[in-house]
């Protein structure tokens, strides 16, 4: 793991040691075994190196080859070693301590700018070709390490974060009104669909799944790699294909063990984390290992206000997973007395950006630090399972099925389903026709209009962006993806670049605050291109949504996790009751909002205004939920960032 950063001059002067050495102690911050710079003419390349893998104790970057006459800056794990060292030939006596930076070197050596599609991990890195004088760098696939870079007349500088390119002296802080603009308008998790941009004008980003190549003073970006699967998998059975899941999970799994440091897990009550850490502790098992887990529940005063189909403790099922799997050493941790509002000045240094996700913020962000001080290297999540590993719409199959009058296998799945999930059949029906026959539904098309009480965007803000009309060219309506075929929305998710951003910056700079690797093997490209290859039936099986990993992992997972259709976690349940004890302190400071003129221009703060006035004396804790909470402490965090900018 590296915080990295790097200039190339245009203009024929040397890269000098001023400029470098202010890059550098801009990232002082991070914690770090190693630091390093190399500088040769017009290149700069700098680096905090943490050593995480086996083979990075002692690497010294940045790295130069005198042979290949290539230098290399990198911050990545490399998981397809074996296969790459067989593709370029490296001798068995040489594979055990080659770095990935060298691999990556070799790799760029053979297939040049296509190097990053034959690479499978979590990477960015940047190459300095001192023969056909150039820099090349590439993002992987799910952007899951960040790529900075800053473009002017004199110089292309990059760097891992952001705080690097400001410490450059000339480069101004300036708010990119269009970022900000799609940030308050789109209702999903992410920030922007200009993949390349940033809150800041001048500081722009390498997509993830890009390639970025600056030559003769001009800089491209290209993308790299597919997800697509080359064909649709055919088996003969079901349980060949339980047995194919199982290896190509399992190599995901394990190809993320690799670190000379002790491995975790985030663990709740579900499928995906339960199933990696099932994995994780057996492959652990045989290296003399256990793997630690922490797991994330209210605190003892709270009481679930949610429904009875939904859990905010999962105590009980993280617990069945815990004993079945063993080799698991767990935590429980309910992080009593921090609220995601006595968070927010943390995420906004730790990200230097806006955020969405405030919700479940504070635990993220405590897990990361726990992880640290256990001296973690690698910290396992299944964050991205929904649309790979536990896909599985049962209702959308059963509607599939009613459409094209397969009724004997309709009305037996029907059967089944209803038991498993417990619902009374009659309300079933209903739904699975609505599905299949959307007239009957009568659904009103709320997309076309922007005007919703709870849009935290001020209208001439809006206007004067034309945000709307842009998100609509991009398929996005005011209530998210305006794509409704569950098929063609898990690859629209899978493959989003702007998710890949979000996700990207809060792993690699929580990885930089505090020394842990966020791996989840959910997204491994090769997971997800099998998860695409497998027949939609195989994720619908005999009464079963999300089949095929339930039945993959009979031995895996205890029944009561495997087999549970009836409860799911919910684990941001209590935030509201959280934020309570400090309901003045919030309810001042949005009010201070709402008079202050930074905030005016961009924040509809008389909706803000409405909202508070509504509320009343305190929330109530099932209030969790409500466009209205959410929008309160998504202004709280766009008015403090706005403030910094200042």
């Amino acid at each position: 793991m590296s915080a990295i950063a790097g200039l190339l001059r245009f203009d024929g002067q040397p890269a000098g040691s001023a400029d470098g050495s202010a890059m550098m102690e801009a990232m002082e911050r991070y914690d770090a075994d190693d630091v390093q710079t190399w500088t040769d003419g017009p290149i700069f390349l700098g680096c905090r190196s943490k050593w995480i893998t086996p083979e990075s104790v002692h690497e010294r970057l940045p790295y130069y080859d005198p042979t290949l006459r290539l230098a290399i800056v990198a911050d990545a794990i490399i998981d397809n070693r074996r296969e790459l060292f067989d593709l370029l030939q490296v001798r068995p006596t040489d594979r055990a301590g080659m770095t990935d930076s060298e691999l990556i070197l070799l790799a760029y050596r053979k297939w040049g700018r296509e190097a990053p599609k034959h690479l499978v991990g979590d990477f960015a890195f940047v190459i300095w070709d001192e023969q056909e004088r150039l820099v090349f760098g590439a993002r992987d696939l799910f952007g899951n390490r960040c790529l900075y870079y800053h473009r002017d007349a004199r110089r292309f500088a990059f760097g891992t974060t952001i705080a690097p390119l400001f410490a450059l002296p000339d480069v101004a802080k300036e708010l990119y009104e269009p970022w900000l603009a799609e940030f308050m308008a789109i209702p999903e998790m992410y920030e922007s669909t200009d993949v390349g941009s940033t809150p800041y004008r001048h500081i722009h980003q390498v997509p993830p799944a890009h390639t970025v190549t600056v030559s003769d003073g001009r800089v491209s970006l290209s993308a790299h790699g597919s997800l697509e699967p080359k064909e649709m998998l055919r088996l003969k059975s079901d349980r060949e294909y339980e047995e194919a899941f199982r290896d190509v999970f399992g190599e995901a799994v394990k190809s993320r063990l690799r670190t000379h440091r002790q491995v975790a897990a985030t663990l709740s009550g579900g499928l995906d984390s339960g199933a990696v850490a099932s994995f994780a502790a057996r492959a652990l098992r045989e290296e003399g290992k256990s793997l630690h887990t922490y797991s994330f529940i209210p605190t003892r005063d709270f009481v679930d206000w949610t429904p009875s189909s939904a859990i905010a403790d999962e105590s009980r099922f993280i617990q069945a997973t815990v004993r079945h799997a063993g080799n698991i050493s767990e935590r429980y941790m309910d992080f009593e007395g921090v609220s995601p509002m006595s968070q927010v000045d943390d995420w906004l240094d730790i990200l230097e950006t806006p955020y969405k996700f405030f919700e479940n913020s504070f635990w993220l962000k405590g897990m990361h630090e726990q992880a640290g001080q256990q001296g973690v290297g690698v910290l396992l999540t299944g964050a991205r399972g929904n649309f790979t590993v536990s896909w599985g719409p049962a209702v959308y199959y059963y509607a599939e099925l009613l459409r094209k009058l397969k009724w004997q296998q309709f009305m037996r799945e029907f059967r089944l389903y209803s038991a498993n999930k417990g619902i009374g059949g009659k309300r079933l029906m209903s739904i699975i026709c609505k599905e299949a026959f959307p007239i009957l539904a009568k659904r009103s098309n709320t997309d076309g209009g922007t005007d919703i009480p709870t849009m935290l965007i001020h209208p001439d803000f809006a206007r004067r962006t034309d945000v709307f009309a842009k998100l609509r060219d991009s398929g996005i309506g005011v209530n998210g993806s305006m794509i409704a075929d569950p098929l063609e929305l898990r690859k629209e998710k899978m493959k989003s670049l702007p998710v890949g951003n979000k996700n990207g910056a809060s792993a690699t700079k929580l990885s930089l605050r505090y020394g842990v690797w966020e791996r989840d093997p959910t997204c491994d490209p090769r997971v997800v291109r099998f998860c695409f290859s497998v027949p939609v039936e195989q994720y619908v099986r005999n009464g079963l949504d999300r089949a095929l990993i339930r039945r993959a992992t009979k031995h895996y997972l205890p029944d009561e996790v495997r087999l549970n259709q009836r409860v799911r976690g919910v684990q941001g349940a209590d935030w509201v009751h959280r934020i309570i004890p400090g309901w003045k302190l919030l309810e001042s400071e949005l009010r201070q909002l709402c008079d202050d003129p930074i905030a005016a221009a961009y924040l509809h703060v008389d909706r803000i205004k409405e909202a508070v006035l509504r509320l009343g004396v305190e929330p109530r804790p099932e209030q969790a939920f409500q466009p209205e909470m959410r929008m309160l402490m998504r202004s709280l965090i766009i008015y403090r960032f706005l403030k910094r900018m200042q």
